[in-house]
């Protein structure tokens, strides 16, 4: 990575946060167990879906007991709408009950217990981390961030464990889990995947990868 690219990481980041300044996470949940369960099914899936299936799942299973005892069978298809369920629904039994065994029935609030659980690395550890107990362990790197911190020249890498590593260093840590929700708005709103509209980004005159040469009065 260039030093020139990175020199523009200041301003660009200034401008998103005046873009967005209150980034919310679009999972509906109520404490650390739903955090993880939604970030979970989020795979592969949309957030207004997950919402949708979330809605009716957490009035059915309350505790990790319930997904631990649950007819494996009957949790896939009380998921299936998520899409990959068969997995999703062995990923949460078996979470569950490795918290129950090895962690009192408590969601773990630290990474390396996060790690250990099935169906979970470091992007949704990081979001239940922040979301779920406050800590600040990483930046959470989806689809959006990872699209973005390379359009925006913040990273050079295509994995995500070294995606995370660049943006780590160049964000201050009590910003690290703001800066995550906001790439993934900016994703959402105007840097689409197949075809970004650069003419209504507030930072395209700073971005390298734009296709709007013209630059756009701020």
């Amino acid at each position: 990575m260039t030093a020139s690219k990175l020199s523009n990481f200041p301003q660009i980041w200034e401008l998103l946060k005046k873009e967005y300044p209150d980034p919310q996470p679009a999972l509906h949940f109520k404490n650390p167990l739903e955090l993880l369960v939604a970030t979970i099914l989020s795979a592969q899936s949309t957030d207004v879906q997950i919402n949708k299936v979330t809605s009716e799942l957490f009035k059915k299973y309350r505790s990790v007991f319930d997904y631990a005892d649950a007819d494996i069978s009957e949790l896939e298809k009380d998921i299936y709408s998520t899409g990959f369920y068969r997995n999703k629904a062995k990923h949460l039994q078996q979470s569950a009950r490795v918290i129950i065994e090895d962690f009192g029935g408590e969601v773990p609030s630290k990474m390396e217990d996060l790690l250990k659980l099935p169906g979970v690395a470091r992007k949704t550890a990081n979001i239940v981390l922040a979301r779920g107990f406050g800590v600040k362990a990483g930046i959470a790197v989806d689809t959006h961030v990872k699209r973005l911190a390379t359009r925006l020249g913040f990273t050079e890498n295509k994995d995500p464990v070294k995606i995370e590593k660049d943006l780590m260093e160049l964000v201050d840590r009590n910003e690290w889990d703001d800066f995550s929700l906001t790439l993934i708005l900016h994703g959402r709103n105007v840097c689409f995947a197949r075809k970004p509209a650069c003419g209504q980004c507030v930072v395209h005159h700073l971005c390298p990868s734009s296709i709007n040469p013209i630059s756009k009065q701020l």
